[in-house]
Protein backbone atom coordinates (compact mmCIF):
# COMPACT_ATOMS: atom_id res chain seq x y z
CA UNK A 1 0.00 0.00 0.00
CA UNK A 2 1.52 3.77 -0.94
CA UNK A 3 1.86 5.74 2.36
CA UNK A 4 1.64 9.58 2.00
CA UNK A 5 3.23 11.40 4.07
CA UNK A 6 1.91 15.36 4.90
CA UNK A 7 3.52 18.55 5.46
CA UNK A 8 3.27 21.76 7.15
CA UNK A 9 3.47 24.08 4.63
CA UNK A 10 2.96 27.19 6.90
CA UNK A 11 5.13 26.52 9.87
CA UNK A 12 8.25 24.74 11.71
CA UNK A 13 5.95 23.26 14.54
CA UNK A 14 4.17 19.78 13.45
CA UNK A 15 1.86 17.78 14.91
CA UNK A 16 2.90 13.94 14.15
CA UNK A 17 0.10 11.37 14.07
CA UNK A 18 0.14 7.74 13.20
CA UNK A 19 -2.42 6.76 10.92
CA UNK A 20 -2.94 3.74 8.56
CA UNK A 21 -2.21 5.15 5.84
CA UNK A 22 1.31 6.46 6.82
CA UNK A 23 2.88 9.51 9.00
CA UNK A 24 0.90 12.54 8.43
CA UNK A 25 1.77 16.40 9.42
CA UNK A 26 -0.26 19.51 10.29
CA UNK A 27 -0.94 22.73 11.85
CA UNK A 28 -3.24 24.34 13.01
CA UNK A 29 -3.43 27.18 9.82
CA UNK A 30 -2.65 24.53 7.37
CA UNK A 31 -3.73 25.91 3.82
CA UNK A 32 -2.21 23.77 0.68
CA UNK A 33 -1.22 19.95 1.57
CA UNK A 34 1.92 18.16 0.24
CA UNK A 35 2.02 14.40 -0.02
CA UNK A 36 4.94 12.26 -0.75
CA UNK A 37 3.83 8.86 -2.53
CA UNK A 38 4.94 6.40 -4.55
CA UNK A 39 4.14 5.40 -8.37
CA UNK A 40 4.73 1.58 -9.83
CA UNK A 41 6.10 2.24 -13.36
CA UNK A 42 6.04 -0.85 -15.37
CA UNK A 43 8.65 0.51 -18.05
CA UNK A 44 11.42 1.22 -15.12
CA UNK A 45 10.47 -2.10 -13.13
CA UNK A 46 10.55 -0.13 -9.91
CA UNK A 47 8.31 2.60 -7.86
CA UNK A 48 9.41 5.94 -8.16
CA UNK A 49 9.20 8.11 -5.06
CA UNK A 50 7.23 11.54 -6.06
CA UNK A 51 5.82 14.33 -3.84
CA UNK A 52 2.55 16.88 -4.52
CA UNK A 53 1.47 20.09 -3.48
CA UNK A 54 -2.26 20.56 -3.55
CA UNK A 55 -3.96 24.15 -3.09
CA UNK A 56 -6.14 25.28 -0.72
CA UNK A 57 -9.15 24.99 -2.99
CA UNK A 58 -8.31 21.49 -3.82
CA UNK A 59 -10.10 19.17 -0.71
CA UNK A 60 -13.46 21.75 -0.53
CA UNK A 61 -14.38 19.88 -3.47
CA UNK A 62 -14.33 16.58 -5.67
CA UNK A 63 -15.10 18.25 -8.94
CA UNK A 64 -13.25 21.49 -9.44
CA UNK A 65 -9.73 20.32 -11.95
CA UNK A 66 -6.86 21.84 -11.17
CA UNK A 67 -3.62 23.50 -14.10
CA UNK A 68 -0.48 21.38 -13.12
CA UNK A 69 3.13 22.26 -12.55
CA UNK A 70 5.48 19.23 -12.91
CA UNK A 71 9.11 20.51 -11.18
CA UNK A 72 11.93 18.29 -12.04
CA UNK A 73 14.91 18.43 -9.65
CA UNK A 74 18.80 19.00 -10.04
CA UNK A 75 21.40 16.80 -9.67
CA UNK A 76 21.64 15.03 -6.18
CA UNK A 77 18.50 15.81 -5.19
CA UNK A 78 15.28 14.25 -5.10
CA UNK A 79 11.64 14.53 -4.99
CA UNK A 80 12.01 16.44 -1.57
CA UNK A 81 14.21 18.80 -2.06
CA UNK A 82 11.79 21.58 -3.36
CA UNK A 83 9.87 20.73 -0.29
CA UNK A 84 13.04 20.68 2.48
CA UNK A 85 14.80 23.44 0.45
CA UNK A 86 11.44 25.72 1.56
CA UNK A 87 10.41 26.15 -2.13
CA UNK A 88 6.87 25.07 -1.25
CA UNK A 89 6.88 27.60 1.82
CA UNK A 90 7.44 30.10 -0.94
CA UNK A 91 4.50 28.87 -3.19
CA UNK A 92 1.93 29.28 -0.06
CA UNK A 93 3.60 32.93 0.73
CA UNK A 94 2.86 33.69 -2.85
CA UNK A 95 -0.52 32.50 -2.70
CA UNK A 96 -1.47 34.14 0.59
CA UNK A 97 -0.23 37.48 -0.86
CA UNK A 98 -2.29 36.83 -4.43
CA UNK A 99 0.87 36.59 -6.08
CA UNK A 100 -0.03 33.44 -8.14
CA UNK A 101 -3.09 31.59 -8.06
CA UNK A 102 -3.95 27.76 -7.49
CA UNK A 103 -2.45 25.32 -9.16
CA UNK A 104 -0.95 21.48 -8.36
CA UNK A 105 3.39 20.65 -7.98
CA UNK A 106 4.49 17.52 -8.54
CA UNK A 107 7.96 16.97 -8.08
CA UNK A 108 9.00 13.40 -9.47
CA UNK A 109 12.74 11.79 -8.37
CA UNK A 110 14.90 11.92 -11.43
CA UNK A 111 17.91 9.91 -10.25
CA UNK A 112 20.92 10.86 -11.60
CA UNK A 113 19.86 10.40 -15.47
CA UNK A 114 18.79 13.86 -17.04
CA UNK A 115 15.38 12.89 -17.41
CA UNK A 116 16.00 10.90 -20.97
CA UNK A 117 16.03 7.74 -22.10
CA UNK A 118 19.22 6.31 -21.55
CA UNK A 119 21.21 5.44 -24.65
CA UNK A 120 21.36 1.54 -23.93
CA UNK A 121 18.01 1.80 -22.81
CA UNK A 122 18.06 0.25 -20.04
CA UNK A 123 16.89 3.43 -17.99
CA UNK A 124 13.83 4.64 -20.43
CA UNK A 125 12.62 7.66 -17.66
CA UNK A 126 11.09 9.66 -20.69
CA UNK A 127 8.70 7.39 -21.70
CA UNK A 128 7.86 6.76 -18.04
CA UNK A 129 7.24 10.17 -17.51
CA UNK A 130 5.54 11.04 -20.58
CA UNK A 131 3.49 7.65 -21.28
CA UNK A 132 3.13 6.19 -17.28
CA UNK A 133 3.75 9.18 -14.16
CA UNK A 134 1.85 12.35 -16.08
CA UNK A 135 -1.22 10.02 -17.06
CA UNK A 136 -1.50 8.42 -13.29
CA UNK A 137 -0.94 11.97 -11.43
CA UNK A 138 -3.59 13.96 -13.16
CA UNK A 139 -5.88 10.83 -12.88
CA UNK A 140 -5.08 10.80 -9.32
CA UNK A 141 -5.13 14.69 -8.58
CA UNK A 142 -7.66 16.01 -10.94
CA UNK A 143 -5.48 18.02 -13.43
CA UNK A 144 -6.99 19.62 -16.17
CA UNK A 145 -5.55 17.06 -18.92
CA UNK A 146 -5.26 20.05 -21.35
CA UNK A 147 -1.89 21.58 -22.58
CA UNK A 148 -2.83 25.07 -21.69
CA UNK A 149 -3.38 23.43 -18.27
CA UNK A 150 0.25 22.15 -18.16
CA UNK A 151 3.47 23.56 -17.29
CA UNK A 152 7.12 22.46 -16.76
CA UNK A 153 9.96 23.80 -14.49
CA UNK A 154 12.94 23.10 -13.29
CA UNK A 155 17.02 23.99 -11.64
CA UNK A 156 20.32 22.74 -13.40
CA UNK A 157 19.60 19.43 -15.02
CA UNK A 158 16.03 19.58 -14.31
CA UNK A 159 15.99 22.83 -16.12
CA UNK A 160 17.77 20.43 -18.70
CA UNK A 161 14.78 18.26 -18.36
CA UNK A 162 12.40 20.46 -17.97
CA UNK A 163 13.31 22.35 -21.28
CA UNK A 164 13.78 19.18 -23.35
CA UNK A 165 10.18 18.08 -22.10
CA UNK A 166 8.25 21.06 -23.60
CA UNK A 167 10.72 21.41 -26.46
CA UNK A 168 10.20 17.80 -27.63
CA UNK A 169 6.61 17.65 -27.01
CA UNK A 170 4.83 21.31 -27.25
CA UNK A 171 1.75 19.88 -27.91
CA UNK A 172 1.70 18.69 -24.06
CA UNK A 173 2.61 21.51 -22.25
CA UNK A 174 1.88 25.60 -22.40
CA UNK A 175 5.17 26.83 -20.58
CA UNK A 176 8.39 26.07 -19.08
CA UNK A 177 10.37 27.97 -16.95
CA UNK A 178 14.04 27.20 -15.64
CA UNK A 179 16.55 28.52 -13.62
CA UNK A 180 20.70 27.51 -14.33
CA UNK A 181 19.59 25.16 -16.63
CA UNK A 182 22.47 22.39 -17.20
CA UNK A 183 22.92 23.89 -21.15
CA UNK A 184 26.05 22.78 -23.04
CA UNK A 185 26.17 22.37 -27.01
CA UNK A 186 29.15 20.56 -26.88
CA UNK A 187 30.74 19.33 -23.27
CA UNK A 188 34.42 20.08 -23.34
CA UNK A 189 36.87 16.90 -24.11
CA UNK A 190 38.01 16.54 -20.83
CA UNK A 191 34.67 16.34 -19.35
CA UNK A 192 33.58 13.01 -22.04
CA UNK A 193 35.20 10.35 -19.24
CA UNK A 194 34.13 12.19 -16.12
CA UNK A 195 30.66 12.51 -17.62
CA UNK A 196 30.37 8.62 -19.09
CA UNK A 197 31.26 7.75 -15.32
CA UNK A 198 29.08 9.63 -13.09
CA UNK A 199 25.91 9.79 -15.55
CA UNK A 200 25.40 6.68 -17.62
CA UNK A 201 21.98 7.80 -19.19
CA UNK A 202 24.80 9.43 -22.12
CA UNK A 203 27.31 6.05 -22.70
CA UNK A 204 30.27 5.07 -20.69
CA UNK A 205 32.29 6.43 -22.35
CA UNK A 206 30.26 9.53 -23.20
CA UNK A 207 28.80 9.29 -26.47
CA UNK A 208 29.09 12.78 -27.83
CA UNK A 209 26.76 12.54 -30.37
CA UNK A 210 23.61 11.17 -27.84
CA UNK A 211 24.48 13.92 -25.71
CA UNK A 212 24.20 16.58 -28.98
CA UNK A 213 21.06 15.09 -30.14
CA UNK A 214 19.03 15.59 -26.64
CA UNK A 215 20.71 18.67 -25.39
CA UNK A 216 17.75 21.12 -25.46
CA UNK A 217 19.89 23.59 -27.18
CA UNK A 218 19.47 21.30 -30.50
CA UNK A 219 15.69 20.80 -30.07
CA UNK A 220 15.55 24.65 -30.12
CA UNK A 221 17.31 24.68 -33.49
CA UNK A 222 14.66 22.92 -35.25
CA UNK A 223 11.82 21.82 -33.04
CA UNK A 224 8.74 22.62 -34.09
CA UNK A 225 5.92 24.53 -32.50
CA UNK A 226 8.38 25.98 -29.95
CA UNK A 227 6.07 29.40 -31.05
CA UNK A 228 3.36 28.48 -28.69
CA UNK A 229 5.31 27.28 -25.62
CA UNK A 230 5.48 30.38 -23.10
CA UNK A 231 9.41 30.26 -21.97
CA UNK A 232 10.82 31.85 -18.93
CA UNK A 233 15.15 31.29 -18.97
CA UNK A 234 17.52 33.05 -16.17
CA UNK A 235 20.97 31.61 -14.34
CA UNK A 236 23.42 33.18 -12.60
CA UNK A 237 26.36 35.12 -14.34
CA UNK A 238 28.83 33.53 -12.04
CA UNK A 239 27.45 30.17 -12.55
CA UNK A 240 29.62 27.38 -11.31
CA UNK A 241 29.86 25.29 -14.22
CA UNK A 242 29.50 27.78 -16.97
CA UNK A 243 25.53 27.40 -17.87
CA UNK A 244 25.47 31.19 -18.39
CA UNK A 245 27.15 30.61 -21.50
CA UNK A 246 24.65 27.61 -22.64
CA UNK A 247 21.39 29.71 -20.99
CA UNK A 248 22.84 32.67 -23.42
CA UNK A 249 22.73 30.91 -26.32
CA UNK A 250 19.44 29.29 -26.22
CA UNK A 251 18.16 32.81 -25.75
CA UNK A 252 19.85 33.82 -29.33
CA UNK A 253 18.60 30.72 -30.81
CA UNK A 254 15.04 31.56 -29.92
CA UNK A 255 15.58 35.12 -30.60
CA UNK A 256 17.07 34.16 -34.12
CA UNK A 257 13.67 31.58 -34.71
CA UNK A 258 11.61 35.19 -33.50
CA UNK A 259 10.15 32.62 -30.61
CA UNK A 260 8.95 34.69 -27.70
CA UNK A 261 10.32 34.15 -24.24
CA UNK A 262 11.79 35.93 -21.01
CA UNK A 263 15.46 35.48 -20.67
CA UNK A 264 17.47 36.82 -17.25
CA UNK A 265 20.87 36.55 -16.49
CA UNK A 266 21.54 38.02 -12.32
CA UNK A 267 24.70 37.99 -10.26
CA UNK A 268 24.67 34.89 -8.72
CA UNK A 269 26.39 31.49 -8.73
CA UNK A 270 25.18 28.01 -8.53
CA UNK A 271 23.20 27.08 -5.48
CA UNK A 272 20.03 27.20 -4.17
CA UNK A 273 20.47 30.66 -2.99
CA UNK A 274 20.44 31.44 -6.68
CA UNK A 275 17.13 29.72 -7.13
CA UNK A 276 15.15 31.28 -3.87
CA UNK A 277 16.11 34.63 -4.78
CA UNK A 278 14.60 34.99 -8.35
CA UNK A 279 12.02 31.78 -7.56
CA UNK A 280 8.93 33.92 -7.08
CA UNK A 281 9.56 34.99 -10.38
CA UNK A 282 9.76 31.99 -12.30
CA UNK A 283 6.29 31.07 -10.50
CA UNK A 284 4.57 34.32 -10.96
CA UNK A 285 5.26 33.78 -14.88
CA UNK A 286 3.92 30.04 -14.39
CA UNK A 287 0.72 31.07 -13.10
CA UNK A 288 0.18 33.95 -15.19
CA UNK A 289 0.64 31.06 -18.05
CA UNK A 290 -1.33 28.57 -16.62
CA UNK A 291 -4.44 31.29 -16.51
CA UNK A 292 -4.82 31.18 -12.68
CA UNK A 293 -3.20 34.85 -11.73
Amino acid sequence: MNSANRFSLRTLILVVLLSGCGIQYSAAQAAGRAECRTVASSILQRVVRYCVLLPPSYDTGKVRRFPILYYLHGLGDNERSLLNMGGWDMVEQMRDQKKIGEFVIVTPDGGRGFYVNSLDRKERYEDFFIKEFMPAIEKRYRASGTRAGRALGGFSMGGYGALRFAFKYPQMFGAVAVHSAALFEDLPGDATMLFGRNFRAFGNPLDKGYWKQNTPITLARSAAGLGQLKIYLDCGQQDDYGFDAGTRLLHEILDQRRIPHEFHLYPGGHNWQYVAEHFDESLAFLSRALGVN
